[in-house]
């Protein structure tokens, strides 16, 4: 089930926090590196802020990454001078590092985090830690990529950071829309457990953790965002890029094993995530019968239609066949509701799997005019292995994606 900023799955609340807290209800960590300009102004604005809008004790945290300018200076003076700011020096950096230290010692039942440009409108700091105190969320976001975010930043981010969600999306079937916006609470409770099984130290922490949140069905809220973009931003976008594909790859490798270990906070069904293992596993039997369906018709149909409507004819019937199995077997979709816009979009799939294995005898009888009937069926077979492999991902990433209707409820 999916609610209007919410990704989420059936199951119980969380305790809420005690309406009268005597410590620090929220911990709210600022990473910084070098940030001498920066830290002052951004920690004073912070604590005015929280000071006159937030109901409940807090704790801000500034996490010293080894900075080798003015910071530390200025964090250990912020700290005498400001009652609710205290600083912690790390030997290394790494904001994965910086996080799991800070959150790691912190008592407080809700911690977050923001970066120290504040790119993000504070206001959006009450809406993103109340569903936590409710106890209703586990975890919760800021997201720059929802209707209602206003975001301003040049080009060259706006393509990065969208590319990067739309790679999450069709390699992992997460759910949640931005998983790099430096704005996250998390209760301590499950953070207490998630941090364990987050091996990143840096940039690729943040998707990790809500990775491996998602699959176990915990409760990941998000909170449109107004941000923009600061010009003087540290982070070097190729190393990072380059960072966070190697986690890509080695989440996907560990879900595909079934190594990735669980939370132990499993609140419903699985998470998306969660079900890639099972998933692959039914769409791999669906397609091999789906195949041999593929290649039966193919040798009925070719003596009388010749190769190209031959081939046509038999994807046609069978991709037909093929997503209304994988609509119930692999992906569980029951009833009638969304079955012509199911089929409508695995024809499309269809169109990738045709143009794949169509372009592939095309070119077989360039090259091989003369080419034999085996030779026809195994070039067949490998195209057919590789449009495989896409109908997966789309599949899984568009065809049988929930929608969200106006009110942003799941609709099937």
């Amino acid at each position: 089930m999916r609610e209007a900023g919410l990704v989420t799955v059936p199951g119980p609340h969380r305790p809420p926090v005690p309406a009268h807290h005597p410590e620090p209800v929220l911990e709210l960590v600022v990473p910084v590196f070098n940030e001498e300009a920066a830290l002052e102004p951004s920690v004073r604005r912070l604590t005015a802020h929280l000071r006159e809008t937030f109901p409940y004790p807090f704790r801000i945290t500034v996490t010293d990454n080894a900075s080798t300018d003015a910071t530390p200076r200025i964090a250990a003076r912020l700290a005498a001078e400001l009652p609710e700011v205290e600083w912690l020096r790390l030997a290394e950096k790494g904001r994965g590092r910086a996080l799991r230290a800070a959150w790691s010692r912190s008592r407080a039942p809700v911690l977050a985090y923001m970066d120290v440009d504040l790119s993000t409108e504070l206001t959006a700091l009450l809406p993103l830690v109340a569903p936590l105190i409710s106890g209703h969320s586990d975890i919760a976001i800021g997201t720059r990529l929802a209707p209602g975010s206003r975001v301003v930043r040049g080009p060259k981010r706006e393509i990065i950071s969208r590319c990067y969600n739309a790679l999450l999306r069709s390699t992992l079937s997460v759910g949640f829309s931005d998983a790099q916006c430096g704005f996250k609470a998390v209760r301590r409770d499950v953070a207490e457990r998630l941090l364990p099984l987050v091996r990143d130290p840096e940039w690729f922490f943040d998707t990790e953790l809500l990775v491996v949140a998602e699959r176990d069905g915990l409760r990941i809220h998000e909170v449109p965002v107004d941000w923009v973009d600061d010009p003087d931003s540290r982070v070097d976008l190729l190393a990072t890029a380059l960072a966070d594909l190697r986690g890509i790859a080695r989440i996907t490798l560990a879900l595909l094993r079934g190594t990735l270990p669980p939370t132990g906070l499993h609140r419903g069904a699985d998470g998306p995530s969660g079900r890639l293992v099972t998933q692959f596993a039914r769409f791999a039997a669906v397609g091999a019968v789906s195949t041999l369906a593929h290649l039966l018709l193919y040798a009925a149909l070719r003596p009388a239609a010749g190769a190209q409507v031959a081939n046509a004819l038999a994807l046609l019937v069978c991709a037909v066949a093929n997503t209304a199995a994988n609509r119930r077997l692999t992906f569980g979709v029951r009833g009638r509701a969304g079955a012509l816009r199911h089929q409508a979009r695995g024809m499309a799939a269809f169109l990738v799997g045709l143009a794949l294995t169509g372009g592939s005898l095309a070119l077989l009888h360039h090259v091989a005019p003369e080419a034999s009937d085996r030779a026809e069926l195994a070039v067949l077979i490998a195209a057919n292995l590789t449009a495989t492999l896409l109908r997966f991902v789309l599949l899984r990433a568009w065809v049988f994606r929930p929608r969200r209707d106006r009110t942003g409820a799941a609709a099937s």
